[in-house]
């Protein structure tokens, strides 16, 4: 079942003081990129991540976000500098007595100095966070590739109605081309008397003129190969793996025999049909692009 590339996933857990969200989203690309926002201090989980998600999704610009809360301890942890508060204690106490000042010096006026205090992160155990969001990505991934499931089938959908109306403008074409070669003769008869003036035209020689303009405008090569790559796209659709970048391959060769019939066409009626054509080879084209 063919997916879209544009999906969105959430989830968020709750376990071991921990509360961790999860969210992926994307859109079309040609292959798979990948970028992610982490907690400051997380950093190794974003290579996790995109080899996680990789193996799951295998094109289209993804983005995910990691958020991290701590629900039952603190995760930060707060030191105080004593040689830093040392050293402006003795400083300050100095400078009273070459002033002559009173010690006034309080807890509270410490507070206020710079690097008094060092705020740093607790550790963690990288192996253990990781896990956590591992479970929750998973469960995202899975509502990100659900959307795109659903998406997919409403895309296939569509591509099947405009492969049904090209199969038709293909028979129309194949129909068309012989009545197209027949008009050519009877137009190429009815010249040769105007220009002679009489009935005696060489049959042989109009067959044979005939014959060579009905093999140069013959598109039934054309029409057999177009015929042939709808029942693989058909194919196509209902494959289990990706195959947007086949589809894409695909329908360049829809494109390269519509172009070479309109280049034959000899009839405006066949020019036409090509035009609408391409017309329906475009709009499945649009669709492909989209999808994984």
């Amino acid at each position: 079942m063919i997916k879209s590339m544009t999906g969105f996933g959430r989830a968020e857990i709750s376990s071991g003081g921990r509360t961790v969200t999860v969210e992926i989203r994307s859109v079309n690309h040609r292959y798979f990129e990948f970028s992610a926002r982490v907690p400051r201090g997380c950093g190794y989980l974003e290579e996790k991540l995109k080899s996680y998600i990789n193996g799951r999704i295998s094109r289209g610009k993804v983005e995910a976000s990691v958020i991290i809360v701590n629900t039952q301890c603190s995760d930060t942890l707060v030191e105080v500098n004593l040689a830093a508060a040392g050293s402006y204690i003795t400083a300050l106490r100095n400078a009273n007595a070459e002033l002559e000042l009173t010690d006034d010096i309080t807890l509270s006026q410490l507070l206020k100095l710079p690097d008094i205090f060092t705020v740093r992160k607790a550790a963690e155990d990288e192996e253990e966070v990781w896990n956590e969001v591992r479970a929750v990505a998973d469960e995202a991934i899975s509502r990100f590739v659900e959307m795109r499931v659903t998406e997919g089938i409403k895309m296939r959908e569509d591509i099947l109605e405009h492969l049904a109306v090209i199969e038709g403008l293909v028979e129309e074409i194949e129909r068309l081309s012989p009545i197209t070669a027949e008009n050519y003769r009877s137009r190429l008869y009815q010249r040769l008397c105007e220009v002679l003036e009489d009935k005696n035209i060489d049959e042989q020689r109009l067959v044979t003129e005939a014959a060579i303009f009905a093999d140069k405008t013959s598109v039934a090569e054309e029409t057999v190969r177009l015929t042939s790559h709808i029942r693989q796209l058909e194919d196509m659709l209902d494959a289990k793996e990706p195959v947007g970048r086949k589809l894409d391959f695909l329908i360049q060769e829809f494109n390269r025999e519509a172009n070479t019939i309109g280049s034959k066409a000899q009839d405006i009626a066949v020019t036409k049909l090509v035009v609408e054509l391409k017309s329906e080879i475009e709009k499945i084209r649009e669709q492909i692009q989209n999808i994984e």
